[in-house]
């Protein structure tokens, strides 16, 4: 007789599902998205990242509110976590070179749900993230115009109208401000760049990179010469309720973190690269290390120019150099530097969200509108253009420190699940081709990564982790609405030839011939009386609606881990 299967082992079925790593590559390498990427390319969309809002924002708010001068030490620590991460990616980027990053990876390695609940902390991650740094972005061209043009642009159009109170942990009214007009046009800029194409994209994001570094190294030689020693004392200031104190440097390590989410962005431009097996891994790493330099350099010269009690503003840089003579030339290059850094952080951000939501919707976990490209850009423009609104929404009313925060968050859950689905993957898929394999073994590096990663995000503020909360609990009732019901892998007879090509890529149908063992697995299944009893093989490929084994689908494959070896059909 066929042994009953539960509906909560049914439910657990249907949402550990996880999509094989086959039709993942075979979708990817059949892409119609242009291959247009090279390995400076891939350096330069890190850099152009990850430097930004790290340093000419988040250094100065970090060091005011968290950290102090011990603001070095929160960059240090940043980015050794983001190192062991960043290994993590590039064993995981060159292994499934997909635009989905963290939640193509997740869903290969963990399931459905989990897949899921990153690609939707990635959508808040990638979507605040550009709004924050557009608000720097728009503080950078309010102080750009006054030291140039001396024309002060007014509070009530360059200002959100809240602000996040970090002693009281709550919002309050910033009178006279009513909304930031700068951070939406850079927004709505940026994103019709990103609508007509990758190459165009990519090609200012190398200018600006350029322009950007160059204005950094000018700010470390520079201003060096101002230092004052007395500055950087005490270099760990006691606690005062909420901030400083060695809490205080972990609490600025947490803010921090934002600034290194850049390199983890490098991942989603997999299918544009025209080697991501290769290049992928030079890019992250590459990236980081420059970066992770220049941010030390720039926290310890800032710290030392200026009391830290002085630095808690939106351009933090320029501001600091205020109080030194003969300095306005310098502050007009930082700012012009700042604009055109944080341009490029912003285009980076716009350009890795839509590709999540792209590929999440070809995996039916959003609607399919957001999986097609356009016929004449191959760039999906839908969510680049959804993307776009809803980020200058966000720039346009909430303060620069609230939406950093949320950010960081977001970021280390990233991280979290990352390296933990590197030691899933050495276990499951052993023999697949990797391009880069992450040194000392599947336990040295994922594990301190991982558990560096969890250590900082519990201690963030209560009102930042209940905003995660509240975040993942919307998307766990969105994916109850549409993804639970229309996901690819789990409802594949809701999935006909003729709605898989609504995406038109090949990658994404699949012929019988492609998989001879859909042949002989459907004739033993004929062969077989419907009470017979078959003891899969891993993986095994389970259906959720009979709770037996199925055959490949040309709409819809899912790879399992049942409990028990032993099925019916």
């Amino acid at each position: 007789m066929a042994e009953h299967v539960s509906w909560w082992k049914r439910l657990y079925f249907r949402v550990a599902a996880r999509k094989p790593l086959d039709q993942i590559l075979r979708e990817g390498n059949k892409t119609q998205m242009k291959r247009a990427l090279g390995r400076i390319d891939l350096i330069a969309i890190g850099i152009g990242a990850i430097v930004g809002t790290g340093i000419f924002v988040l250094t100065g708010i970090a060091a005011a509110e968290n950290a102090g001068p011990a603001v070095i030490v929160s960059f240090l620590i940043a980015g050794v976590v983001s190192g062991l991460s960043a290994f993590s990616y590039s064993e995981m980027a060159s292994m499934v070179p997909i635009s989905g990053s963290a939640y193509t990876y997740t869903y290969a390695t963990m399931g459905e749900l989990l897949g899921w609940i990153i690609g939707w902390d990635l959508i808040l991650e990638y979507l605040v993230g550009a709004a924050t740094v557009a608000v720097g972005w728009s503080a950078y061209v309010v102080t750009f115009f006054k030291d140039v043009f001396s024309v002060e642009f007014t509070r009530k159009t360059t200002q959100a109208p809240v602000l996040w109170d970090n002693d009281a942990l709550a919002f309050k009214v910033n009178h006279g401000a009513y909304i930031n007009l700068p951070a939406i046009f850079v927004t709505l800029l940026v994103t019709s760049l990103l609508v007509f194409g990758i190459k165009q994209a990519t090609w200012v994001n190398r200018v600006v990179v350029v322009i950007k570094l160059i204005v950094i190294l000018l700010f470390i030689f520079g201003a060096c010469k101002y230092v004052d020693r007395s500055n950087y004392t005490p270099f760990v200031p006691p606690r005062e309720g909420n901030s400083f104190g060695v809490k205080g440097v972990f609490k600025g390590t947490q803010r921090v973190f934002f600034a290194y989410i850049g390199f983890d962005a490098v991942s989603t431009a997999a299918q544009e690269a025209k080697d991501p097996q290769k290049d992928l891994p030079w890019g992250i790493c590459a990236s980081l290390a420059i970066c992770t330099v220049l941010y030390i350099a720039v926290s310890t010269v800032l710290c030392g120019i200026a009391s830290y009690k002085d630095l808690g503003v939106a351009s933090p840089l320029t501001h600091a150099l205020e109080f030194h003579d003969n300095t306005r030339w310098l502050r007009i290059l930082i700012e012009l530097g700042a604009i055109c850094g944080l341009t490029s952080v912003i285009l980076i951000m716009l350009l890795a969200q839509p590709r999540i939501f792209f590929a999440m919707a070809r995996d039916g976990l959003f609607p399919r509108i957001f999986g097609r490209l356009h016929h004449r850009f191959k760039t999906p423009h839908v969510p680049t253009i959804v993307s776009g609104v809803v980020c200058a929404v966000l720039a346009g009313v909430l303060p620069v420190d609230i939406l950093g925060d949320m950010t960081s968050v977001g970021t280390l859950l990233a991280f979290f699940l990352v390296n933990i689905g590197v030691i899933i993957m050495r276990y499951i898929h052993p023999d697949a081709q990797r391009g880069f394999i992450v040194p000392g073994g599947p336990f040295l590096i994922p594990i301190p990564g991982a558990a560096i990663a969890l250590v900082i995000l519990v201690l963030s503020d209560g009102p930042t982790i209940y905003r995660l909360f509240i975040w993942l609990a919307i998307g766990l009732l969105v994916y109850v609405v549409y993804g639970f019901r229309y996901s690819r892998v789990g409802n594949p007879e809701k999935w006909s030839e003729e709605d898989i090509a609504y995406f038109q890529d090949a990658g994404m149908l699949e012929s019988d011939s492609e998989y001879p063992e859909k042949q002989s697995l459907e004739s033993a299944q004929s062969k077989r009386s419907v009470t017979s009893v078959v003891e899969m093989p891993e993986p095994r490929h389970f259906d959720f609606s009979t709770g037996g084994p199925s055959s490949y689908s040309h709409t819809g494959v899912y790879e399992m881990e049942p409990p028990h070896p032993i099925y019916h059909k």
